[in-house]
């Protein structure tokens, strides 16, 4: 019988820097899916509320910035409601805040399985993105609502949604991938990410606007939070914030996504090749 038909694989210890193999991901595209549905119903099972619980952590945030920022600072959002003007923000920072946490943690979490088989670990933290998603979606509605009941209306800048979602997703993953990376290293980040990201609700503009912070400080130092022109970008887009276009210096963050974003993957695939052993 001929052998010609038979398919070899070689395994070479060669690899170059540049070769993240990142198509690999895509043969393992049930794997993905697999662990994004095992991540959902995990998370809310045997939960009285189910995703519920999804709003109540981002709406309890916005109540007490209206009570501070709202009533008691009086935070100038022009014509806009402040509970709409805080949930905006609200909607882009909780989805960072559950992607940057579970992703921080999910290497952690899967030990046993990325000792027991090869698949590209790369996969565990992009499953928390994905369900990150239905709460962004849940969370969005309950905004689209609160609009409608305040009869406020979707700012024209709405087409460029799409591109601000994916500057937060790509944000998110940024520090998640860096961060799942390192806490296999060191144990540590697993207590400080959420004072990380517990400082970082209070430096992102969401209970106020950018406008109140003064020229000296926003750059070089406030606009390279990456998360202060995507929340700024996405609050723009649904209501148009106070200025009529986003601040100019959305390109430094920008640029700042991408660099964390590349990064965070470069890292990740060198720490890849010892995870299974130093887990």
């Amino acid at each position: 019988m001929s052998n010609s038909n038979k398919k070899e694989t070689l395994i070479s210890s060669k690899k170059s820097f540049l070769n993240l193999e990142l198509k690999e991901l895509y043969s393992f595209k049930d794997l993905f899916i697999t662990l994004s549905i095992r991540e959902y119903k995990v998370r809310y099972a045997q939960t009285f509320l189910g995703f519920i619980w999804a709003l109540i952590q981002p709406i309890i945030t916005v109540i007490i910035f209206t009570i501070i920022f709202g009533r008691a600072i009086k935070v100038d959002t022009g014509n806009v409601p402040y509970e709409i003007f805080a949930l905006t923000g609200m909607t882009a920072w909780a989805y960072f805040a559950f992607v940057v946490s579970n992703s921080g943690k999910s290497l952690i979490s899967d030990a046993e399985m990325i000792k027991k088989i090869y698949y590209p670990r790369l996969i565990t933290p992009l499953s928390k993105a994905l369900v990150g998603l239905i709460d962004f979606t849940i969370t969005f509605v309950i905004l689209t609502v609160l609009m409608i009941c305040y009869s406020v209306d979707f700012s024209p800048n709405i087409i460029w949604l799409p591109f601000f979602i994916l500057m937060v997703l790509i944000t998110a993953l940024g520090f998640g991938i860096w961060i799942s990376a390192l806490t296999i290293r060191y144990r540590d980040f697993q207590h400080i990410t959420p004072f990380i990201i517990q400082i970082g609700l209070y430096a992102t503009p969401i209970a106020y606007s950018s406008l109140y912070i003064p020229e000296k400080y926003l750059l070089p130092y406030y606009i390279l939070n990456p998360m202060v022109g995507a929340v700024e970008g996405f609050r723009w887009c649904i209501i148009g914030q106070i200025n009529t276009s986003p601040h100019p210096y959305i390109f430094v963050s920008f640029s700042v996504v991408l660099l964390i974003f590349i990064s965070s993957i470069f890292y990740f695939k060198k720490t890849e090749k010892v995870m299974a052993d130093i887990i």
